[in-house]
């Protein structure tokens, strides 16, 4: 190992990296994705519509930050929760090789942009109907916490 090492040092080093690069890249095709990945102000744009959400099912079932003092913790973390849901199923669906990537112009960018569009839709409805379906579930906890404290 350490005879390789040598060799790597004495100006092989670049050349080695060099066919490094060459061999990961013939493998691009089959071996290399780009990720869609929401950040920034859109991040934000999720977590406070599912803060809202949350808010507005539980005020449905009679659930306010005044009844509970640890409420507010509950749908913070859970507005999260829900917000990386979505953010990990729209990178799971959305990962393109580096030849999709290469031929994308025009036309089918806007198609991805649609796309993208459709995914979300889909993502954050899944998400509040799930919240929406252990609602029930949501009311003994926070009576449980009630009742400890």
């Amino acid at each position: 190992m350490a005879a390789a090492w040598d060799e790597q040092k004495g100006g092989e080093g670049p050349v080695a990296a060099a066919t490094l690069a060459s061999q990961i890249l013939a493998r691009a095709d089959r071996d290399i994705t780009f990720v869609v990945h929401l950040v920034g102000e859109s991040q934000n744009l999720l977590v406070r519509h599912f803060i809202i959400f949350i808010e507005s099912e539980l005020s449905k079932r009679g659930m306010s930050y005044g009844v509970h003092p640890l409420l507010r913790p509950f749908v913070e973390t859970h507005a999260r929760e829900l917000s990386d849901f979505v953010l990990q199923g729209i990178g799971l669906r959305h990962q393109f090789g580096l030849q999709t990537i290469e031929t994308m112009v025009g036309d089918p960018a806007r198609l991805l942009r649609v796309d993208l569009w459709d995914s979300l839709q889909s993502h954050v409805n899944d998400a509040q109907q799930h919240f929406v379906s252990d609602a029930r579930g949501l009311q003994l906890i926070l009576d449980q916490i009630e009742s400890s404290a």
